[in-house]
């Protein structure tokens, strides 16, 4: 696929990232930040150290404090080269030092920091040993909107990864069904995706007739036959940014009860999306959902939340979920998907990334939420 790249984001960006993830966390009562390889450090710095690498690497942000980065000696040529890389300090350390001790001296020894989540516990262990009288909370629980609200830019790409997925689905739709097992066409959906310009392929569920009634089945040896209700849900990354959409298919003509049961979900998305505008409590999307199929007789079988949020993962805060609270914010990203699901029978999910406006939302996917039939 061919088009125009996106502008990649600077040192300056990069900078009010840090800058803001800082001043966040003071007004959170901590420390600082303390964020090891994985998506947030994409986003803080745009540096993505080796993902096998054993060797502590580790931004550390404090208010009133430049970032500092510490890295491997052998990896810091790489770090050097990192987008954000003029925005901050690069500290590096050779092997047969302590790196637990180079990390010390950046850090209040009494301070309680926020840590990303997927920080190794051996690192935060040795941390500890060199720093007792610290303490830690987990980044999601201590800001968790840090990286919900995007950018301009952010949602330039965020749309362009959702139109990739739209045209994925349109093209899925031609392909044949009826004879061929799920893992089939979950392959063409990976192919459709990475021609579509993502780089990184994060699921391709397709739940086919009973098998649709589990929410995350993914794919499976199942042949795939005329009269089943087929749910297609898939996703992953372009351009560093998410997409994630669901529809529902038909192999042949449905039943009378198989369209009434697809219409009340489409009825059911179109209320959580229509409840979308700022200030509104994240957990009023679900709600407004979930009443539509409570409603009609089906509430026992709308058995997860109404969404998540998205960005650079496909899978991050905020949640549409009874009991969360946070109100929406205009350029937040998260999915609108209610589903119902028969046991042993079908099941049912339509799936739109939307993003908060500032009267209301904006979809990101755009293809048919009409009950559509293949071959």
């Amino acid at each position: 696929m061919t088009g125009t790249a996106p502008a990649p984001f600077t040192a300056d960006d990069y900078r009010a990232r840090m800058e803001r993830a800082a001043r966040e966390a003071a007004a959170a009562g901590l420390a600082g930040l303390l964020v090891a390889p994985g998506p947030d450090l994409v986003w803080l710095t745009g540096y993505a150290p080796p993902a096998a690498t054993e060797r502590l690497t580790l931004l550390a942000l404090a208010p009133g404090r430049d970032p500092v980065l510490v890295v491997p000696t052998l990896e810091a040529p790489d770090a050097a080269k990192a987008a954000g890389a003029p925005a901050l300090t690069l500290r590096d350390w050779t092997d047969g030092k302590d790196p637990y001790a180079v990390t010390a001296g950046l850090l209040d020894a009494r301070g309680r920091f926020g840590v990303s989540d997927n920080t190794w516990a051996l690192h935060l262990l040795g941390l500890q040993r060199a720093l007792p009288g610290t303490s830690y909370a987990a980044l999601t629980e201590v800001l968790p909107m840090l990286r919900a609200v995007k950018d301009p830019a952010e949602l330039e790409l965020m749309a362009a990864a959702g139109a990739a997925a739209d045209q994925v689905f349109e093209e899925i739709r031609t392909v044949p069904f009826a004879g061929r097992r799920e893992a089939e066409v979950g392959a063409d959906l990976a192919g459709l995706l990475r021609r579509f310009g993502h780089s990184r392929v994060d699921f391709t569920i397709v739940a086919s007739g009973p098998n649709g009634a589990d929410p995350h089945h993914e794919v499976g040896d199942r042949v795939i036959e005329r009269g089943d209700m087929v749910v297609l849900d898939f996703g992953g990354l372009k351009d560093g940014y998410g997409s994630d959409t669901s529809r529902t298919v038909h192999v042949g003509e449905p039943t009378d009860e198989e369209r009434r049961v697809h219409d009340l979900v489409r009825e059911a998305q179109e209320a959580g999306f229509r409840a979308v505008r700022p200030g509104v409590a994240c957990q009023e999307v679900d709600r407004a959902a979930r009443a539509v199929i409570a409603d009609a007789g089906y509430g026992a079988y709308f058995i997860h939340r109404t969404g998540h949020g998205i960005g650079v993962t496909t899978h991050e805060p905020p949640y549409m979920i009874e009991g969360e609270e946070q109100p929406l914010v205009p350029g937040m990203c998260f999915s609108v998907e209610p589903g119902v699901y028969l046991p042993g029978r079908f099941g049912v999910r339509i799936e739109d990334i939307v993003t908060v406006t500032e009267d209301g939302g904006r979809r990101l996917n755009d293809t048919t939420r009409e009950l559509v039939v293949v071959d």
